[in-house]
């Protein structure tokens, strides 16, 4: 891949994990990066030798110095990860005579009453949303290992950052702010919205059970494990098929993804029997041939050997270790048609004046595509009634047309973008988007690989349409290689990615922690794909970018893949326990979980509230009190402690009321309605949230009569 960020400067001024991976991602795409020294890479990761090579990944293409004074100059300066780090920054930036763009990447807003907390990527999942519902039904609730959650932080900003330094000289923002908190809410903001407006309270169901879908787990093969997911009518009764029990899919208490989670206890038993029968390879075949979501499941440190990701070139040396890690999970082929950079607006966004057609469906294309609306670019969303997007409802003939326009998931990563019914199966409906591109600048769609090229709208017919454009294709294998055919959703992509044997304890199947863990993180890295294209079309032109879903969760696992090219594998799972801290655990409170997360030097501190620097003596100072009452008594004396909140809790958290992350807008339809706001601010300003989103086609005569 060419360099599209070759001439921009950048100083990591400070950070942990989360500045560190901004910066990478800035020299992955060749921009200059310098690093400051410091910190011990041996307490990351896996710690150790695997912690050192970890970090030697974060700083891969940089230059490290222990004095930047004499550098120069930058157009980007990212500190963090807290008050003090960025303040020392910002006296940094303010003795320069560039004047350059601030990155202020925090673990938490620091204006709302989490602003002094201790996080750490446990304390993230406790308050996402993310840990309530991984794990045995009975609890604890799961946290999982790594640094998932400063990655996702590390991403979010570089998007909102490149986006903001690539504008026009003088109209570039002193100061872009994102904080780790709210940029992890993608995994949990359609279900806090949902549970605010249904009045429900999220629950933990049990290893690889979470609602709506069943099955969407691990199932051991003869030779291996299998990810399988049935989420329709069909795929179910085509899996039932395979195992030679139609009767399962002709049993009408089996009949919806939901009965069949209710009733897992009593289908588990047969399922896993079955998958026995067949060797990993076989059912992947077989799925592919039924349409059936299914993926192998390689261990992280088989990833880089897997023939479809090294035909992909997914993994590379690290340094001159004898290591693989993570590539950046996108691959871009420029067309050498220039064109101008854009130059933003501060009123309206960074990619203000910018056109995106957004073909996607479901969550990882479309939050993809809301991020950029987000950041000011005109996205114009194409459905059609008999293909509506799958958020509105997966049978769209079957659906009542007022119900489809009531869901919150749909809701939320849709705002900001207009809507556009056009028919793609008829001949007038593809001229139509056909005269849609030829005047955008961004196509996006994550159909299955070779779904929109059937329909006579793939990658080459755009480019001919309109030189110089970027057109995002993202399935969950990439568009390319030996798995390019198998279809998925967001458990598929997860299940693929290897950390299932990385999370959980010892005794549990491979297991996922989320419902769909890999399609908003796609929709992350879909966003910085793009962005990163559109940076060099002014020296490069327009890109055919080839984005593999499942790579990006590659980047959330990098410690555990590069542990165990360090360690040899198996890699040990030892539930919430890690290598890196002294303590690491969820003990019960008088109204649910908390999480505590401790160094060896916080140890003494909990001595101090506890009585004792032991697990055992948390348990019992916590056990009387409220979550957020010892919470806040643990932060107070400087331990990195949360209440572990569900989805329902999200709405009502005092940081992100304080600070203004849940937004109503009014709607047809619905009415008032919550969505979240955009994870990021400039000069302290959130991007505006210009509409809610589209009802089925509510803007194709206002779209089309701008193509006249």
């Amino acid at each position: 891949m060419s360099e599209p960020l070759a001439g921009l400067r950048v100083l990591e001024h400070s950070g942990d994990v989360a500045t560190r991976y901004c910066g990478r991602l800035f020299a992955a795409s060749g921009a200059e990066v310098i690093r400051i020294a410091g910190g011990d890479d041996a307490r990351l990761g896996y710690a150790g030798e695997a912690g050192r090579a970890y970090g030697a990944w974060l700083d891969q293409r940089k230059r490290v110095v222990d004095d930047a004074a004499a550098e120069g100059p930058f157009d980007l300066i990212i500190a963090g990860q807290d008050g003090r780090a960025v303040a020392a920054a910002e006296t940094f930036r303010t003795s320069r005579p560039e004047r350059p763009s601030l990155l202020a990447l925090t673990w938490f807003d620091p204006e709302g009453p989490y602003g002094a907390w201790r996080g750490t990527d446990e304390i993230i999942q406790a308050l996402c949303g993310l840990a309530f519902a991984f794990g045995e039904a009975e609890g604890p609730p799961m946290l999982s290992q790594g640094h998932a959650a400063q990655v996702v932080g590390g991403v979010t900003a570089y998007n909102a950052t490149l986006a903001a330094v690539m504008s026009a000289p003088g109209r570039r923002p002193g100061r872009i702010a994102v904080n780790i908190l709210e940029a992890n809410l993608c995994f949990s903001e359609p279900g806090a919205v949902a549970t605010r407006a249904d009045g429900t309270t999220a629950t933990r169901m049990g290893v690889n059970r979470f609602s709506p879908t069943y099955p969407a787990g691990s199932y051991r093969t003869s030779d291996g494990w299998v990810g399988i997911t049935c989420l329709t009518p069909a795929q179910w009764r085509s899996f039932c098929g395979l195992i030679g029990r139609p009767d399962l899919g002709a049993e009408p208490r089996y009949a919806t993804s939901y009965e069949r989670l209710m009733l897992a206890d009593e289908l588990d038993p047969i399922l896993i029997s079955a998958c026995l029968t067949h060797t990993t390879a076989e059912w992947l075949a077989l799925g592919g041939k039924h349409r059936i979501p299914t993926a192998p499941m390689p261990t992280p440190g088989e990833l880089p050997r897997e023939p479809h990701w090294a035909a992909r070139g997914a993994f590379a040396p690290v340094g001159d270790l004898d290591i693989q890690g993570p590539t950046l999970p996108y691959r871009m082929a420029f067309d050498g048609v220039r064109t101008p950079r854009w130059s933003g607006d501060p009123a309206l966004g960074p990619l203000a004046g910018m056109k995106v057609v957004d073909f996607s469906m479901g969550w990882a294309g479309p939050l993809c595509a809301r991020t950029l609306g987000d950041l000011g670019a005109d996205v114009v969303k194409i459905e059609s009634d008999d293909h509506p997007d799958w958020w509105r409802g997966w049978e769209a003939n079957a659906e009542d047309r007022a119900l489809m326009e009531m869901r919150h998931n749909f809701l939320g990563v849709n705002r900001n973008k207009r809507g556009v019914c056009i028919d793609l199966t008829r001949p007038e409906g593809v001229a139509r988007a056909k005269a849609l591109i030829a005047g955008a600048d961004v196509v996006i769609e994550n159909y299955a690989a070779g779904v929109l090229e059937k329909l006579g709208l793939g990658q080459a017919v755009q480019r001919a349409l309109r030189p110089g454009i970027v057109s995002l294709t993202m399935p969950a294998f990439g568009a390319v290689g030996p798995l390019a055919g198998l279809r998925a959703y967001g458990s598929t992509v997860e299940q693929a990615c290897g950390l299932p044997f990385a999370n959980g304890e010892a005794h549990w199947p491979p297991c996922l922690e989320h419902v769909a863990f890999g399609d908003p993180v796609a929709g992350l890295y879909g966003a910085s794909a793009v962005l990163t294209a559109l940076a060099g079309r002014e020296r490069l032109g327009g890109a055919d970018i080839d984005l593999a879903q499942v790579a990006c969760l590659f980047q959330l696992g990098a410690d555990s893949i590069v542990a165990a090219e360090v360690l040899g594998e198996p890699l040990p799972r030892t539930g919430c326990r890690r290598a890196r801290l002294a303590l690491c655990t969820v003990t019960a409170v008088r109204d649910g979980w908390l999480a505590v997360a401790a160094e060896n030097d916080a140890m003494a501190a909990l001595a101090r509230v506890a009585g004792a620097a032991s697990e055992e003596a948390l348990r019992d100072w916590a056990a009387p009190l409220a979550g957020a009452d010892a919470a806040a008594r643990l932060q107070g004396a400087g331990l990195a402690a949360a209440r572990v909140q569900g989805a329902h809790d999200l709405t009502y958290d005092p940081q992100l009321m304080a600070n203004g992350y849940w937004v109503e807008l009014e709607r047809a339809v619905i009415g008032r309605h919550l969505v979240p706001a955009a994870p990021f601010s400039f000069d302290g300003v959130r991007p505006p949230l210009r509409r809610p989103a589209p009802t089925l086609g509510q803007h194709t005569d206002e779209v089309l009569a701008e193509l006249v």
